[in-house]
């Protein structure tokens, strides 16, 4: 059998992705001459991945970047509370704005061509956003829960069309509320048919759980955000954080329902783009965290192997970006072969939490 290429798996994903976005976005013309521009520095970004790799240095196309540890929500099962990545107040010590603004410069000069900015809430950080805006050749998807959107951000996001709000959201008002709080349904439900009136565009993020599965893919929740102009939805699973909350974790019959589902939405929505993480991992050769595919920075700059991996043995206030997407964490978990363990589905590096604690022990030796 050939070995995966990693590199062209993850350059197809990045192009597949601008392809289905210029779709989605044909009837926007100012959505589209955006991503047009970006489409162009999306391929030179590719080849400055291409060239690195031929050197022997291999440059993930996606950097996940939390860049506060506050959040103004308590949501249900989360999981950055739950490993005290976030929390009420802003922690000391956080990455300033000026340090935030390095990173994305030396991202654009590696060839990184998407940074999802999370936290906490986000929103929070003005400064960073801000900073991110003037970075045109990334596109930046901001995991938000959208209570800070007002006026002042709608008029931001409609001057710099590389910064993609994608609201949280759990299926229905029910659905929503339970898990959110009492009103942020109703919140983000005006927060989309504004975007839809002032013709911007937003995406979705649904936590996958075997409570909501079904009403996540259905036609009617896909349409009600279609109808309001919603062009991408990423489909998030559920990682257990506790032991009460693992049958909230879907398994493989639920994952094989959700993979038709998702197989029909693509065909029947082209106007949307959908994301699943982690997805098929077996299709994209094991787990693309680490660097293989993407990492994660913290709030305090630690490399992490991703979100639901918070574990780190480098600090990019230390060093480079380069040099920590080749910490020696990282490196021994996809030289090692931990990334394409077995498990019983979702997260492979949640679930086999206790062997990345020994690695990373170990690379501080």
């Amino acid at each position: 059998m050939a070995e995966f290429d990693i590199q062209a798996y993850m350059t197809a994903g990045v192009e597949r992705v601008v392809k289905d976005a210029l779709k989605a976005t044909f009837k926007n013309p100012r959505e589209s001459a955006y991503m047009m521009k970006f489409a162009a520095a999306s391929k030179e970004a590719s080849k400055k991945r291409a060239k690195s790799e031929a050197e022997g240095l291999h440059i993930p196309p996606f950097l996940i970047a939390s860049i506060t540890s506050k959040c103004n929500l308590h949501c249900a099962g989360c999981y950055s509370r739950s490993n005290h990545a976030t929390e009420d107040c802003e922690a000391h010590n956080q990455l300033t704005g000026e340090e935030w603004s390095k990173i994305f410069d030396e991202a654009d000069e590696l060839g990184v061509s998407f940074i999802l900015l999370a936290g906490g809430e986000p929103l929070i950080r003005r400064d960073v956003i801000e900073s991110a805006a003037k970075r045109s050749n990334i596109l930046f998807p901001i995991f938000t829960n959208g209570v800070y959107i007002n006026d002042s951000y709608f008029d931001l996001f409609d001057k710099h069309r590389n910064l993609v709000p994608i609201m949280s959201i759990e299926g229905g008002r029910e659905s929503t509320d339970a898990r959110r709080g009492e009103g942020i349904y109703d919140k983000l439900i005006q927060n989309m048919d504004r975007f839809h009136e002032e013709n911007l565009i937003f995406g979705c993020s649904v936590t996958v759980t075997t409570q909501n599965i079904n009403d996540v893919v259905s036609e009617e929740f896909i349409s009600s955000l279609a109808n309001r102009g919603c062009k991408a939805v990423i489909f998030v699973e559920y990682v257990p954080v506790t032991e009460e909350s693992k049958d909230l974790a879907i398994g493989e019959k639920e994952r094989e329902f959700f993979d038709e589902a998702l197989k029909r939405l693509r065909r029947e929505h082209e106007e949307m783009v959908f994301v699943s993480f982690p997805g098929d991992e077996k299709s994209s050769g094991g787990c693309i965290a680490a660097g293989r595919g993407f990492f994660h920075i913290n709030s305090h700059g630690g490399a992490e192997p991703c979100p639901f991996s918070p574990y780190s043995d480098i600090n990019v206030r230390e060093t480079s970006l380069k040099d920590a997407i080749h910490s020696k964490l990282f490196r021994t978990l996809v030289d090692g072969g931990l990334l394409n363990d077995d498990h019983k589905g979702g997260c492979v590096l949640f679930e086999k939490r206790e062997q990345v604690i020994e690695l990373q022990k170990k690379s501080f030796e």
